[in-house]
């Protein structure tokens, strides 16, 4: 036991030895709270305060929830894999796999990725004639999921106009379609399970009993259904329940777009009356001005709990900021940067670029690309969500669920057989008059489209019948061959790299056989997704089967069933994986969860970071200070800023105004690598347009261009300008000269606006 807790410091220890109470853990970046959960499920189970099938632990990534699990491994001198540890997703998947009659599903029932998810819609929209232009898809699938996230049902959402009240109509057809097809998407897992959980008090019950410790990481991101959820398990309101151990940071709450809402932390400490509440302030990531920076930026953000970073590594080197007159400079500036950085030792994999929209890797890429630097940007498609891999997922969905309708769509004619539209439409129509699935309905298809589609059904129940006793991997590898898509993009002039990744699901049904422990030579499946060896099976006096608190549950999936859960999983698991030897670059966003050596946040500029969308959403200014902050944090050793007063984005040119954040991080702390106003660009303070170029190092000559450009055709800056279409005006910039100059003009409730000077009409004012 001391060699358990040994290494913990005052606070880590007093959260990992608290009693069995309700607990809130403020855990700040880089504080060690990974370790603070994985030494507190460890302390629980070595000290004999529960048995590992009374833990439940809940985590917000497949990577986290495995990170822990490899943890605990190391830790313990007995296996981890009774205990529930997982996502929200995956957890919610495992009990509606054992309770799948009382949650009204069948036992195979399937689960629809985001894509799968829009197929349907767009299949439902197309049946029933509603025009997607009024009703786009994606809006849809929003508002269905928005609404479930919420913990609603079609006839519980408020509709207050006719387009609310049609999507509240389609969300009912859809919820219909997925209950005959047997599917159920992401939000619908947690909310199937929440309304089992809800009307079963049984089985609410013989939960609330069994799980003791209730372990939640990144507790920030939670949304209203998964906090509900939640609480329901705790037995919040109730005499029973376990102890409610929430870990999380509220300074990193970057997902309200998601539907999560920062207010939970709160709310759980004043409903549950937690008493111990315990700050994990103590940063083993960054050194000092780093966390200087984070401190200050984050202090003005009125609705949080409060905490302050720390560290005993030394300040270090202060923050690096570099003004750029274009987005072309600030790449070139990366790059330079980049092979100091590489010339010094640092590994590629140790820098990482960091920007607030997509729309601004293609010229820090470009540059990347020149220099011959290699890179990897993170947020390209995954492996499951990949077209061709996608395509074999369906065959395999259709031998496990013939039923599955959007499975069914998507290869019935493909590689193609002769089976046309028309021919859908027909099926469609026979499926709906008999109220079947695509699959069943095909006998009552007569014709040439009947023989090709029951063509295509021979296929699949041939392949079903010759792989129902093979191991999963050669499954995988038969239906390769019976689907004939190796021979289809043997074809194709690239088709090599599609071959390589369908190829690559044989390896991947092997690996997840081995580690989900059923063996790669047995058909039968014992993993701990579905524990084949039941409990002593205990019935309530309403006839409900229910399981020893202690037992494990009973198996109810085959491997393949399972391996297509993980795969669907896996699927919608959007944390970034480390990569190669090579610079990173992502989205603030993706950054979450990852730290590295170096770090660059480019593009600081009002509209860009802070996000222009973010004055119009209540507190959205404070979300992104959050998403800053974290961005802050992700920097071990070195950070650098980055802002431009000139940047091509969406095909146009943007003239901007540095970002608010940099007039709230502590002057002490940074660096100017260029010149820069004296204090900020707000009010009648001295703009850094005014400034040295950043080229010329501020040489004599350099400063009389800047002069002669700025003065401009007989324009100033500063000055004011009435112009027909966008009214009165002052002038902030000017470029360029003779026929070529141009003005940036603020127009005040028309916004900024870039215009030719030898074709605007503009008029002095006050001269």
């Amino acid at each position: 036991m001391q060699k358990l807790l040994h290494n913990l410091n005052p606070e880590q220890l007093a959260a990992v030895t608290l009693p069995a109470q309700h607990a809130l853990i403020l855990a700040g970046a880089g504080s060690g709270k990974t370790r603070v959960l994985t030494t507190r499920i460890a302390w629980l189970l070595q000290t004999g305060q529960v048995s590992p099938a009374g833990i439940l632990a809940v985590t917000f990534t497949n990577k986290a929830a495995k990170e822990m699990m490899t943890r605990l491994s190391a830790m313990l001198p007995m296996s981890a894999r009774g205990m529930w540890i997982g996502t929200f997703h995956g957890l919610c998947n495992r009990l509606l796999r054992t309770h799948y009659r009382d949650a009204a599903l069948p036992q195979t029932f399937q689960i629809l990725d985001s894509q799968d998810q829009l197929s349907v819609i767009k299949r439902l929209l197309k049946a029933n004639s509603v025009d997607d232009e009024k009703f786009p898809p994606k809006t849809v699938m929003y508002f269905i999921n928005n609404a479930k996230d919420q913990g609603l049902r079609a006839d519980e959402v408020e509709a207050h106009d006719a387009i609310e009240r049609m999507l509240v109509e389609l969300y009912r057809m859809y919820d219909d379609q997925c209950q005959r097809e047997g599917v159920v998407d992401f939000a619908e897992l947690l909310l199937r399970t929440y309304e089992l959980l809800c009307r079963n008090q049984p089985l609410r019950e013989h939960y609330q009993a069994r799980f003791r410790h209730i372990l939640v990481d990144e507790f920030q991101d939670t949304n209203n259904l998964q906090y509900s959820w939640l609480k329901l398990l705790a037995g919040h309101g109730g005499r029973d329940g376990g102890a409610l151990f929430a870990v999380g940071d509220d300074d990193q709450s970057i997902y309200a777009f998601r539907g999560a809402n920062v207010g939970n932390m709160s709310s759980f400490e004043h409903e549950f009356k937690v008493q111990n509440l315990i700050k994990l302030e103590q940063n083993y990531r960054s050194h000092g001005h780093i966390l200087d920076s984070a401190n200050m930026l984050i202090t003005n953000n009125s609705k949080r709990l409060g905490k302050n970073l720390r560290t005993d590594a030394g300040q270090g080197e202060p923050v690096r900021i570099y003004e750029a007159s274009s987005d072309l400079q600030e790449a070139q500036w990366i790059i330079e940067e980049t092979k100091s950085l590489i010339s010094e030792g640092a590994a590629r994999r140790e820098i990482a670029v960091l920007y607030r929209s997509n729309a601004q890797s293609r010229v820090i890429e470009h540059a990347l690309f020149s220099a011959g630097i290699a890179y990897h940007v993170y947020g390209g498609q995954r492996y499951f969500q990949r077209a061709e891999v996608k395509h074999v997922i369906a065959y395999l969905q259709l031998m496990d669920n013939p039923h599955n309708d959007s499975a069914f769509l998507r290869v019935v004619n493909f590689p193609t057989r002769g089976i046309g539209m028309r021919s859908i439409e027909q099926l469609q129509g026979a499926a709906e008059q008999h109220g079947i699935s695509l699959y069943a309905a095909v006998p009552h298809v007569a014709g040439k489209a009947g023989s090709s589609l029951a063509s295509f059904v021979r296929l699949i129940e041939g392949a079903r019948f010759e792989t129902q006793n093979m191991p999963l991997p050669q499954m995988v590898r038969a239906v390769l061959e019976a689907s004939t898509l190796l021979q289809h993009f043997e074809k194709e002039k690239e088709g090599a790299d599609r071959i390589e990744n369908m190829e690559q699901m044989v390896n991947a049904a092997t690996q997840f056989v081995s580690e989900e422990g059923f063996g790669v030579d047995a058909p039968a499946y014992k993993g701990p997704l579905a524990q084949a060896q039941a409990g002593v099976p205990l019935t309530t006096a309403d006839g409900i089967e229910i399981f020893d608190a202690d037992a494990p549950l009973p198996a109810v999936m085959s491997p393949l069933s399972a391996f297509l859960s993980h795969a669907s999983l896996e699927a919608g698991d959007n944390q970034a994986q480390a990569g190669q030897d090579a610079l990173q670059m992502m989205t603030v966003h993706s950054a979450k969860g990852l730290e590295f050596d170096n770090v660059f946040i480019t593009g600081l500029e009002e509209g860009l970071f802070p996000h222009e969308s973010s004055s119009r959403e209540d507190d959205g200014v404070e979300e992104e200070r959050r998403l800053m902050y974290v961005a802050i944090t992700r920097a071990r050793t070195r950070l650098y800023m980055s802002f431009s007063q000139s940047r091509m984005l969406h095909g146009q040119t943007r003239y901007n105004v540095k970002s608010r954040f940099f007039d709230e991080l502590p002057e002490e702390s940074l660096k100017w690598l260029s010149a820069k106003a004296p204090a900020n660009w707000y009010g009648n303070k001295k703009s850094s347009w005014d400034m040295a170029p950043m080229t010329s190092a501020g040489s004599d000559n350099a400063i009389a261009q800047k002069i002669a450009l700025k003065t401009g055709p007989g324009w100033r800056i500063g000055e004011s300008v009435a112009h027909g279409k966008f009214g009165e005006g002052v002038i902030v910039n000017i470029e360029g000269g003779g026929g070529n100059a141009r003005a940036q003009i603020n127009f005040g409730q028309h916004g900024m606006k870039v215009l030719d000077l030898s074709i605007a009409k503009l008029e002095r004012l006050g001269r």
